[in-house]
């Protein structure tokens, strides 16, 4: 380090001033130049470069050799002030202009000490704004601070000025000065080292070199700013101390903070008129005081943050106000309402006694029967299932995977497991065929998504249904198990949260065909588990709901009545086959009805938005089921296609028709399509959760059910969950549309949200109940939830219960209407209370749609 210190020093010494180099011939300044790249390069070394560089600034530079370093800086700044002086007529007048020996009288230095005495005495003012130490640049942290009170721009112009006509230093050691010079040495050696060494990691010699290249820079930009501080010191001998409190901050770039009272250090000839100043650290200084210093020292000891305790200081008595309703809020006036029954079961003597019983009669009688067509990605017909063919092919799984996987000369599955299908949402066929295997098989299929990467997110919530669930085998097909994540030894990965499964691919040739005297259990429907459909909640969470042999064969029979299926009819899936609707109209009713499925797959959907429309018309389908997302891509697309006609249809079910938004997506649909065949009193909506199933759904025409209705309400009193019409004239309004009759079968009531499940008033918004064999069970593995959801007992103002029978809650917050319709205005999942007032995430949605999103609403907002 000394070695270094030295170096730089001597190099700082041969470097001429900014002031000197700008006097310096052309020629002198072209071959210094050149001597910096022979360094540069290597080509000559740094003992060359040093001696050839000292005979090229000989005439410039006094000989300085054998003096004290400290008089070496003095003669430095004499020779630079004698270089500019007599060169410049613009440095005369600057001169001339400057303090003379005239302002250093007697009577000048009183004046100051009275004007620092009324400085005492008057009121300090408030603390200046600290700057970040983090901000300073290298160069600042080798730049003596301003010496003066007055502002840096100020400063800066007559630190100029004073360079330029500054008396020698006389030699009195300035202890501060002193010290921050040798800080500085040591700090721009530092620095260009770690620099230097940096910019090089890789070679030795470049490191050395460049080392001293930069120390000789920074030296000079230090000796340069060294001059000024000394110079301006001088000039201001009998006014103000010099102010270096902000060195320590500055410098701390490069080397180890110092302690504050050593680095506020006391110019020596100031020994007479002192007034006392304390450090931040408490210790007093004997000084003159500026405002900047005083400002900075108040500064720095008040705390920088408040005390940690404030911040966990509670405001209790906010916390245990109760806000006071507002007693001009709108309130129920209605009277309680009456539990809300569907029409009867239909008596129909050809049911089957279960849903595979349903599966062998069409598989054995109507064999060539369509049962499923599937669509590649441009939409053409890849495969068609035949009743025969699905038969068929689930004996051939239910047999092999009860017969021919075991452990240990044991069976891995017997009835009652659970076995995960891991299907693609392009692959229709397999994962039919895999369910109607597993129910052959009586077991228990859990349909879920198909895993993306080793730790995603929702596969690893996925992965903890399956571990509670004791899922050990997975099904899959051959072509996604090749697109499984692998591990090293080639087979399929454990996913994060998973348990560790073995997976199966259920193609032709992994499974075995039956023997003759083989065949599958067809049982009556009964109250044991036929599937487990997930659901995740809005916290993330997975949870598996069980649907019981009895429930999914009741439910089928309700769809049946409510839609009007009839044998051989031609239906158009736009929906996920896997779960909710598209599972229970395109897998389940389907099969009960012998019905021909045409199942779009959702990347079809991404390439044509029109694909479910083109095949209704190709097909003739009778019955279309679609979101209202689907209504609205084909409503953007359908300029390109005006040979199509939708007359065919007789049921358009919308889905997800309990979305306040999902009307604005009809009436356009409608609007549109309504002169190529389509009438409105096709669109039937329908309302469904996870946990009820179907809850309504709008009847087609021809069962003479009374016209659809249009509520508008006004938000304000949905707010408070108050029914009150308003008119379409206002903004502030939500115009939903009914979801139809309650299903067949079924009693709906509407429970009071928050606490006790009391009956709400008929103008009262609270959450729908159903009490039906056509809901699901439980929460699998789940007891405490599932007495909440799955056995809510609703009860009457006096407190007693409606009914003997439990509730299902379904999550929907509706009403119900005139002619028994039921309306939704909002899911317990978007429910948000805000100061007493309840709004819901679907009303945003639904409000933006209605001011025209295309011009109000921007992208990302």
């Amino acid at each position: 380090m000394a070695e270094r210190t030295s170096t730089g020093l001597l190099t700082m010494m041969l470097e001429p001033t900014p002031a000197v180099a700008m006097t310096l011939p052309a020629e002198v300044r072209e071959k210094l130049a050149e001597l910096e790249l022979e360094l540069s390069e290597g080509d000559i070394t740094q003992k060359g470069y040093e001696k050839k560089r000292g005979k090229l600034l000989a005439p410039y530079i006094p000989q300085i050799q054998g003096v004290d370093p400290s008089l070496q800086i003095d003669n430095r700044i004499q020779a630079s002030t004698q270089a500019v002086l007599p060169g410049s007529k613009h440095n005369k007048s600057r001169a001339a202009n400057t303090r003379d020996e005239r302002f250093r009288s007697d009577l000048h230095t009183e004046a100051v000490q009275a004007a620092l005495a009324k400085y005492k005495e008057r009121k300090m003012p408030m603390p200046s704004k600290r700057r970040s130490v983090l901000v300073q640049s290298s160069v600042e942290a080798c730049t003596p601070p301003d010496t003066s009170s007055a502002s840096e721009d100020e400063g800066s112009l007559r630190r100029q000025g004073r360079l330029a006509t500054s008396t020698p230093y006389q030699g009195h050691g300035h202890p501060a000065v002193e010290h921050w010079f040798n800080r500085v040495i040591q700090g721009s050696s530092t620095s260009s080292s770690a620099s230097s060494t940096s910019s090089h990691p890789g070679g030795r010699s470049v490191t050395t070199t460049n080392t001293t290249a930069h120390a000789a820079l920074n030296a000079n930009a230090a000796a340069t700013a060294l001059a000024d501080l000394m110079a301006h010191t001088q000039l201001d001998n009998h006014s103000a101390p010099p102010d270096v409190t902000g060195l320590s901050e500055r410098s701390s770039l490069h080397t180890e903070r110092p302690q504050v009272a050593s680095v506020r250090g006391v110019s020596r000839g100031y020994n007479h008129h002192t007034s006392v100043m304390e450090t931040a650290d408490g210790v007093p200084v004997n000084s003159r005081v500026s405002s900047k210093i005083q400002q900075l020292l108040n500064t720095l000891k008040r705390p920088k943050r408040p005390p940690l305790r404030e911040f966990f200081v509670d405001d209790f008595e906010e916390l245990l106000d109760v806000q006071e309703p507002d007693p001009n809020q709108p309130k129920p006036e209605g009277q309680q309402m009456s539990p809300l029954e569907g029409e009867h079961h239909g008596v129909v003597n050809k049911w089957p006694p279960s849903l595979p019983a349903a599966l062998q009669r069409w598989g054995t009688t109507q064999p060539k029967s369509s049962c499923l067509t599937a669509l590649d990605n441009a939409g053409k017909p890849v495969y068609t299932l035949t009743y025969g063919k699905l038969w068929t092919r689930s004996q051939k799984l239910a047999y092999t995977l009860l017969n021919k996987l075991s452990t240990r000369n044991e069976p891995l599955l017997v009835p009652g497991d659970r076995v995960a299908l891991v299907f693609p949402n392009n692959d229709p066929v397999m994962f039919m065929v895999a369910f109607y295997g597993c129910l052959l098989a009586e077991l228990v299929p859990v349909p879920i998504e198909v895993p993306l990467t080793r730790k995603d997110a929702g596969s690893q919530q996925i992965g903890f249904l399956l571990g509670s669930c004791g899922v050990t085998l997975a099904l899959t097909t051959d072509a996604c198990q090749k697109g499984l994540p692998k591990a090293q030894t080639g087979e399929v990965a454990t996913f994060k949260g998973w348990p560790r499964l073995l997976w199966f691919v259920t193609d032709g040739k992994h499974v075995v065909k039956p023997p003759k005297d083989w065949h599958p259990p067809i049982r009556e429907a009964s109250n044991d588990i036929a599937y487990i459909e997930y659901k995740t909640s809005k916290e993330g969470s997975t949870m598996g709901i069980t649907v019981s042999h009895s429930a999914m064969l009741a439910h089928c029979h309700a769809l049946t009545q409510a839609c009007g299926y009839t044998e051989a009819e031609t239906i158009t899936n736009v929906l996920d086959f896997k779960r909710e609707a598209g599972l229970w109209h395109g897998v389940l009713t389907s099969v009960m009805n012998r019905m021909h499925v045409i199942s779009i797959p959702y990347s079809l959907m991404k390439v044509n938005p029109l694909s479910w429309i083109q095949k209704v018309h190709t097909y003739k389908a009778r019955v279309a089921v679609v979101k209202s997302r689907d209504m609205h891509w084909s409503l953007l697309a359908q300029r390109d296609q005006r040979d199509i006609s939708l007359s065919s249809l007789r049921m358009l079910i919308v889905a997800d028709g309990a979305n306040p938004w999902s009307i604005s997506s009809c009436d356009a649909f409608l609007n549109v399509f309504q002169a190529r065949g389509l009438r409105p009193e096709v669109i039937c909506p329908c309302a469904s959760s996870s946990e009820a199933m179907t809850v309504a759904i709008r009847r087609p025409p021809e069962m003479g059910v009374p016209p659809p209705g249009k509520a508008v309400l006004s938000m304000g009193g949905l707010s408070h969950s108050v029914i009150r019409v308003d008119t379409e004239e206002k903004l502030s309004v939500l115009t939903v549309q009914d979801v139809g009759q309650v299903m067949p079968g079924a009693v709906v009531c509407v429970v009071r949200v928050e606490g006790t499940p009391y009956l709400c008033q008929t103008d009262e918004v609270g959450e729908i109940c159903v009490s039906s064999g056509s809901t699901g069970v439980a929460y699998y593995g789940l007891p405490g939830m599932t007495k909440n959801v799955f056995e809510t007992i609703p009860v009457m103002s006096s407190g007693v219960p409606i009914s003997d029978r439990p509730f299902t809650r379904t999550s929907l917050l509706g009403f119900v209407g005139p002619d028994s319709l039921v309306f939704v205005v909002g899911k317990m999942d978007g429910l948000m209370v805000v100061s007493g007032r309840r709004h819901n995430a679907d009303d945003v949605v639904a409000t933006a749609l209605a001011v025209e999103p295309m011009k109000f609403v921007y992208r990302g907002r």
